[in-house]
């Protein structure tokens, strides 16, 4: 099954500790149906003291996103700035071959089932 998120998203967090936060997608994981958004579910990771190539020191406590699940959060609608679900429709386009002949095919085109819109 695909995922209905893509990188560059708006969401909105709809359950968990950051309810209600907005952001943008990071990263998607489709494997594992997780996705990163840009400061939520934050973590500490305490990391090694270790040397680089060039002698500096790396390592001690920074703070990074973790992943978070795909049902935990809403596409937000660029219409009105809802959370919405995704839909999806059909549109036909001409399509080019390299020899220069065009053919008809579909296209599928993401839609706010909100407003209709889309995303």
């Amino acid at each position: 099954m695909s995922l209905n998120i893509r990188k560059g998203d708006l969401v909105q967090i709809i359950s968990g500790k950051d309810r209600g936060v907005k952001g943008k997608v990071i990263e998607v994981y489709p494997e594992s149906d997780r996705i990163i958004v840009e400061g939520v579910n934050r973590i500490k990771k305490h990391t090694k003291v270790g040397q680089n190539a060039r002698g500096a020191k790396t390592g001690g406590i920074i703070t990074t996103e973790a992943p978070i699940h795909v049902s935990n959060v809403m596409v937000i609608d660029p219409e009105d700035g809802r959370p919405t679900r995704v839909g999806f429709r059909k549109e036909q386009v001409e399509k080019r071959r390299t020899d220069g002949s065009t053919y008809a095919a579909e296209r599928s085109v993401r839609i706010s089932r909100r407003t209709g819109k889309d995303i």
